[in-house]
């Protein structure tokens, strides 16, 4: 096995994958042991081709796992960092750490748009607004198959929360999508409103489920500690949705 594996570096690498492997290295920290995960990780499904068994081969099935082991190394590190807050408050930063805005965000600063391949003449249901937050969570997945769970924790925590991140502001600020999606409802003479589809009880807290209806028209559903909250999440939603910026 170990001879195997020996041998299988000594093999020439193509100018494309040794520019792949820089990229790794450079957003990672580290360099990739098997680039193949990588490699799926930036094929977007636009330019996915079906395998023999007409299994089309993108990055949705590690966007999956890496959104699963991202939740989990946030959720860690805020219950490190705040260890006198409650559920509620933990909920509710996560989840705008994990926003689609802030990975599409940060994606672009570490430089994951440089190594995503998608096909820009075609639309996708994700649009290629949310493009590069999916890439970096299909990215995550990639580390963490290739280097294990202490390595990918680390890429997050030093490399993305860290440096990228900057907790006290997302403590302070909020963008009122609520606001930009009725302005964008009464420029294209829409009707917009909002329907509460239900209550969790969390114990300590609970949450609320809104959902934002267009025309009455289901767009996106929202949730938060309030009513209010929720109706921002939902706004969130459907502004990414709808594409506007």
């Amino acid at each position: 096995m170990k001879v195997r594996l020996w041998l299988s570096r000594l093999k020439p690498l193509s100018k494309e994958d040794r520019k792949l492997i820089a990229s790794i290295q450079q957003i990672v920290g580290s360099r990739p042991f098997n680039l193949k995960p990588y490699k799926i990780a930036t094929q977007h499904s636009s330019i996915a081709k079906s395998t023999v068994n007409g299994f089309k081969e993108s990055n949705e099935r590690l966007e999956f796992l890496g959104d699963a082991v991202l939740g989990l190394v946030v959720a860690d590190f805020l219950f490190k960092k705040y260890p006198f807050k409650d559920e509620g408050f933990l909920t509710e930063i996560r989840s705008r750490i994990v926003s689609r805005d802030s990975l599409n965000s940060v994606a672009r600063k570490i430089g994951v748009n440089h190594i995503i391949k998608f096909d820009a003449r075609r639309k996708t249901p994700n649009s290629h607004k949310s493009i590069y937050g999916n890439t970096l969570e299909a990215l995550i997945g990639a580390v963490y198959l290739d280097q294990g769970f202490n390595a990918c924790q680390k890429f997050i925590v030093s490399k993305l929360l860290i440096e990228h991140y900057d907790i006290e502001e997302i403590l302070s600020t909020t963008k009122n999508y609520k606001s930009k999606l009725i302005e964008w409802t009464q420029k294209n003479g829409k009707t917009i409103s909002f329907e509460h589809l239900e209550t969790k009880d969390k114990g300590h807290y609970k949450e609320f489920v809104m959902q934002v209806l267009i025309d009455d028209e289901p767009i996106a559903p929202g949730q938060g500690l309030s009513k209010k909250k929720a109706e921002q999440d939902a706004s969130r939603e459907a502004c990414q949705k709808l594409e506007i910026e």
